[in-house]
């Protein structure tokens, strides 16, 4: 279909380059494409939406977007409202999806609806929507925190009709689908950010060096070396960790509780790298003109997207069957 048939490694080295981007939004339309909207559509997609959807989505002549949160279901995947009733062989699509990354220029979206009544995580289904039928509104661009050079949508559904065919795999595993595709998605994520942490902190330690305060350099402040030393010391540790779920995963493993760790970590980490830094470059660091300044905004979503952090410590307590039972 117009991939080169590499494993997912490879995946992850590219998302690590592009973390030399130095800006966040565009890695991350990139992994909507290539991790996030398109891995169930791969991987149980018939031939027929493959050639349809995933042959000109490689070859970038189609925009994919991914259609699951909503204004009451973000993180909580299993709450969302929008349906897709069969009617003779089409579904009849009505809801609304919510932080669309590429919500408005995308050409297809793998949507999340549930096809049937019943429990919540057996009722839901992956379905390949084109985003030109008639009842499909884009209600607006989102104006964001940070991440301001992607798009992000609010979508709305009235009575879209689309044939049934594009159904990927089987109707009502589409939350197990989507499940699957988070850790990739979540393993892309952590990858994209080591590179802009290295860069604040490697920027952090050229600018304090040569910046004084009563008489030396910033960077000749025990509390400022230490504490640098301290963060890229957490970045190698967590760059440990994903190469290590990674190697795990690619030989068939199921990587769940070390994806959610890792994703945990790196929202976490983020966070701290960001801060951190952008106290030690003093009154520079408060103004847009310096990196550290966009990648505080840009990177506090590794806490949020994907699965909040609340989320991956659920996940992770579930795996340690310490997560008590409703």
């Amino acid at each position: 279909y117009g991939g080169m048939g590499l494993d997912f490694s490879y995946n992850i080295a590219v998302a690590e380059e592009l973390g030399n981007i130095r800006c966040g939004g565009i890695p991350m339309a990139i992994g909507v494409q290539a991790g996030m909207a398109t891995p169930a559509l791969t991987r149980f997609g018939s031939h027929e939406l493959k050639k349809q959807f995933l042959v000109p989505t490689i070859a970038g002549d189609f925009v994919a977007c991914l259609g699951i949160s909503e204004p009451g279901a973000g993180s909580d995947v299993a709450n969302i409202k929008t349906t897709a009733v069969r009617k003779g062989n089409e579904y009849v699509i009505n809801g609304g999806k919510m932080w669309i990354t590429s919500g408005t220029q995308a050409d297809w979206m793998c949507l999340l609806a549930n096809t049937s009544e019943g429990p919540p995580h057996r009722n839901k289904s992956l379905i390949c929507l084109p985003m030109n039928l008639p009842g499909i509104h884009v209600a607006r661009k989102i104006d964001k925190l940070g991440m301001r050079s992607s798009d992000t949508a609010q979508i709305f559904f009235e009575d879209v009709r689309v044939p049934c065919k594009n159904l990927i795999g089987e109707e009502g595993k589409g939350f197990t689908y989507q499940m699957l595709q988070f850790q990739e998605e979540r393993l892309w994520g952590v990858a994209i950010a080591l590179t802009p942490l290295e860069t604040i902190i490697q920027e952090t330690i050229d600018y304090t060096r040569q910046r004084e305060v009563f008489g030396q350099p910033v960077l000749h402040n025990q509390t400022v070396h230490y504490r640098l030393a301290e963060l890229a010391t957490e970045v190698e540790l967590l760059r440990s960790l994903l190469h290590r779920a990674v190697a795990l995963y690619v030989e068939g493993n199921d990587v769940t509780k070390f994806a959610s760790m890792a994703k945990l970590k790196a929202g976490r980490l983020t966070r701290e790298v960001t801060d951190s830094c952008l106290q030690f470059w003093g009154g520079m660091g408060f103004t847009s003109e310096v990196l550290v300044s966009r990648f505080y905004r840009d990177l506090r979503l590794m806490s949020i997207g994907g699965g909040t952090d609340e989320t991956m410590l659920s996940i992770i307590c579930k795996y340690m069957e310490i997560l008590p039972r409703k």
